[in-house]
């Protein structure tokens, strides 16, 4: 069953007595033909209407009224009229139209005006094709479907034209998607072919006749809407035009009921997700290089490029499938030669390039171009075949000084018939071309400048300064610690040879050798104390030894100690060898003299570890 009708369109049928007196002043015309054509098969509605008009007046007429109601202007997204006078229709000419608002209309109508370019003439005909593009005309009716179910949409209007003047015969001619219809209105001479719906012919109809009519079908269509979409256009003369696109795109159709399940979905996608899709198709132009299209998570590869000299073809598939109400935001980018959209004339270059988007049959709720300019770029001016909201922004990249000037331009409802070219024009002298080269060179001339400078630069600090003299001071004084760090582990080792020689004196009972060796080893301490008491005076004469000379000092002291107590632990062992004592007896007669050297011996290695690491 069929939704109901709108309120609307029955308020409308109210308001046309009203407006029946107005229609007498326009008798002058009269539509001997209306046929019109509306294509139903994608989202975006598309209606032609093909009108014959008569001059039956006295007068010359130099504009024709078209009305629409409100609840359909709303979503008129474009409009446009070709037209041609003589009894035979020939060679089309743009029309131009614009809103207006007769006295005496009712406000429940739009009305726009076609300007005729030469006033159409007592008797003479007028040939006058009217292309009107809808947006949001087709309402999902269930709202929200499952997985498997086929999208129905209902579509509303009149199966008379809606005319100011008196309309002779007319047709109505509705083409479908295909697949299956749920129901039509249905009115005298009206019959369904295939998937073509025809209402007529009507004759003699009075001006603003109105006969609503309904159509409830099948729609699996791509519902493929962009909420936003940025479009940055940069333009750098060094040859290339960098278009970065930024799609916020949702499905427009009736609304995912229940859960999802991939796996059906992957089994059967067709089946399982009738009224979902999974692509979208964009047609860049023939020399597109550099394409990437990813999203916020990083580079999506599910695409494919098709390109030949002709065309560019972006197959772009969303990282999930699309059902109503899901939406998705990626990125498109790509690069185009210089030479073949911009150019010179009259002292200033232009910019000339498409407006909307590259996409295949998608409506754009509102779409910002920004048109990035070399830095130095002045006296800015567009050119564009519909009215725009336009700013200026700044922009700054890598080496720019004042920034590039930006030129942005907004428009809400944007549909595949806007995009159209568009020319921005500003002046830009080619010396800025070597700002930024002559930056780098600069800026690297002067970084070699600096790194020779330095190298040939005295950063040592004056050799009378106190700090050089306290630092000589100090590097004398470690030197210095070096030579007694030698000296002492010099006489370490003489200790180990006395350890060695009682080890032999133990094993083989020769004391004439153990005296001998012990005798060596004086005389080497002796020796030794020679070569270390000018250090140590010189370390203790120094002002920065203040805080090593009591290691020093400590040091020094627990070296002669451990000399001594070692001589004469030496001394004890030969002579209880001569007396022929037992070897428990040498023992327990050295035993404290053992004792007291090994730990002079722990110290005496930690006071040298402490001098190594200062």
């Amino acid at each position: 069953m069929a939704p109901p009708l709108r309120l609307a369109a029955l308020l409308l049928l109210v308001t046309v007595v009203a407006v029946f007196a107005a229609s007498a002043a326009r008798a002058d015309l009269v539509i001997s033909r209306a046929d019109r054509k509306v294509d139903l098969t994608s989202h975006i509605v598309r209606i032609l209407t093909s009108l014959k008009v008569e001059n039956v007046g006295s007068e010359p007429v130099s504009n024709v009224l078209l009305a629409f109601p409100n609840i359909q202007a709303k979503n008129l997204a474009a409009i446009r009229a070709f037209g041609t006078e003589g009894k035979v229709k020939g060679l089309s000419t743009v029309v131009p139209i614009e809103v207006v608002q007769p006295s005496g209309a009712p406000p429940e109508l739009t009305f726009f005006s076609a300007s005729l370019h030469k006033a159409l003439e007592k008797g003479r005909i007028l040939h006058l094709d009217v292309l009107t593009v809808f947006t949001h005309s087709l309402q999902p009716f269930p709202e929200e479907i499952g997985q498997a179910d086929s999208q129905l949409v209902v579509f509303q209007d009149s199966s008379h034209y809606l005319s100011p003047y008196p309309v002779k015969v007319q047709t109505l001619s509705i083409r479908l998607p295909g697949g299956r219809v749920e129901s039509y209105t249905k009115h005298a001479n009206t019959k369904l072919v295939d998937s073509e719906l025809k209402y007529g012919p009507y004759e003699d109809l009075a001006p603003f006749s109105y006969n609503p009519m309904i159509v409830h079908f099948e729609n699996n269509n791509p519902f493929a809407v962009a909420k936003e979409l940025v479009r940055e256009i940069e333009i750098s003369h060094w040859g290339n035009v960098q278009i970065t696109e930024h799609y916020n795109i949702v499905h427009g159709g009736a609304r995912l009921k229940g859960e999802f399940s991939r796996l059906d979905y992957q089994s059967r996608p067709y089946v399982r997700g009738v009224s979902s899709f999974r692509h979208l198709v964009a047609k860049l132009p023939p020399r597109a290089h550099s394409i990437y299209f990813r999203d916020e998570i990083g580079n999506i590869s599910t695409s494919h490029l098709w390109s030949d000299a002709k065309k560019t073809q972006l197959e772009i598939e969303p990282r999930f499938p699309l059902f109503g109400g899901w939406q998705t935001t990626f990125t498109i980018g790509y690069g185009l030669p210089l030479q073949d959209f911009v150019f010179s004339s009259e002292g200033k270059r232009f910019l000339n390039i498409t407006f909307g988007s590259p996409m295949e049959e998608i409506l754009i709720e509102k779409l910002i171009v920004k048109v990035v300019l070399p830095e130095g770029s002045k006296d800015i001016d567009v050119s564009a075949p519909f009215p725009t909201n336009q700013r200026q922004e700044v922009k700054y990249s890598h080496l720019d000084i004042a920034g590039r000037p930006v030129l942005v331009l907004e428009k809400p409802d944007v549909i595949p018939e806007h995009n159209l070219h568009f020319q921005v024009y500003y002046k830009f002298n080619n010396i800025s071309l070597l700002i930024e080269p002559m930056m780098l060179i600069i800026g690297f001339f002067l970084l070699f400048v600096a790194c020779i400078a330095y190298m040939h630069t005295d950063m040592s600090i004056s050799k009378s300064s106190p700090s050089y003299l306290a630092k000589l001071q100090w590097d004398e004084v470690q030197a210095t610690v070096q030579q007694i760090q030698g000296i002492f582990d010099q006489c370490l080792a003489v200790h180990d040879k006395l350890e060695t020689s009682l080890h032999d004196l133990s094993r083989t009972g020769d004391t004439k050798s153990c005296k001998a060796a012990r005798k060596a080893a004086d005389a080497q301490f002796k020796e030794l104390a020679k070569e270390l008491k000018p250090l140590l005076m010189s370390v203790q004469s120094s002002p920065q030894s203040y805080h090593i000379w009591p290691k020093l000092e400590d040091l020094a002291a627990k070296e002669r100690e451990m000399q001594d107590k070692l001589m004469a632990r030496h001394s004890t062992v030969v002579d209880s060898f001569e007396k022929k004592l037992r070897g428990q007896d040498i023992e327990n007669r050295i035993a404290s003299q053992q004792q007291k050297i090994a730990a002079l011996r722990q110290e005496v290695e930690s006071l040298l570890e402490y001098l190594s690491e200062i």
